[in-house]
């Protein structure tokens, strides 16, 4: 992937979210998501987490070489069920410090904008450094584009008549499973790309028809958490 096109699939992952959470209120964005335990506000709550990650990130070079790319990061991405908790519990807490969901969203309308232009303007022969890792600029605009596409699935669970991923964006998300995936796996011919990430990151579970279909590989899933 291009630095241009990574940047560009970043902006388009970014306003696909705020499209979903533009026009919700404060009850819209108590609905429910697909991530245990948190609402649609909290989950807007963590993906800003990672648009304020980008703009330190960004504005902070490194020098190379690079540890990890856009597929290896999420091969040693640091977690566990009792880290994953606590996380969970740690952004339930900080969402409802808000006077009102509505507010998270203003603040993501002002930190999303400006980690796109942050990731537009910076230098694509570049690294960075994030979660301990050093990547090259658009291997980590990569990684955040495919935490924003899966979130966004997550996000419109029970939003029905929202938006889903753009499709610059969603490539990058299912190129990042291709990549986590057995060389010698095939993806299933009836998944959708929105299937494959829903199970491929252990949203939706695996069939008896897909777990026949994937033979072996099918002990790889979930790819990702």
């Amino acid at each position: 992937m291009t630095a241009i096109r990574a940047a560009e699939a970043l902006a388009q992952a970014y306003a696909g979210i705020t499209a979903v959470v533009d026009g919700l209120d404060d009850s819209g964005l108590q609905r429910t998501t697909r991530c245990h335990g948190w609402l649609v506000a909290d989950l807007l709550l963590h993906v800003l987490g990672d648009a304020q990650r980008a703009l330190v990130a960004l504005a902070s070079p490194v020098d190379g070489p690079a540890d990890a790319d856009d597929v290896s990061y999420w091969r040693d991405f640091p977690g566990g069920d009792d880290e994953a908790a606590a996380h969970a519990w740690w952004v339930r807490r900080s969402a409802a410090a808000f006077d009102r969901p509505t507010g998270i969203v203003r603040l993501w309308r002002e930190t999303a904008p400006a980690a796109v232009r942050a990731a537009a303007s910076t230098n694509p022969q570049g690294y960075v450094t994030t979660q301990g890792h050093v990547l090259r600029v658009p291997d980590f605009l990569a990684t955040l584009t495919t935490e924003a596409v899966a979130h966004h699935l997550d996000l419109i669970v029970d939003l029905p008549d929202a938006p889903p991923p753009g499709p610059l964006a969603t490539p990058v998300a299912v190129a990042t499973m291709d990549g986590l995936l057995s060389d010698d796996a095939v993806r299933p011919v009836a998944w959708s790309d929105h299937d494959y990430l829903l199970k491929a990151t252990g949203r939706v579970p695996l069939t008896d028809r897909d777990r026949l279909e994937l033979g072996e590989s099918a002990g790889w899933f979930p790819l990702l958490g």
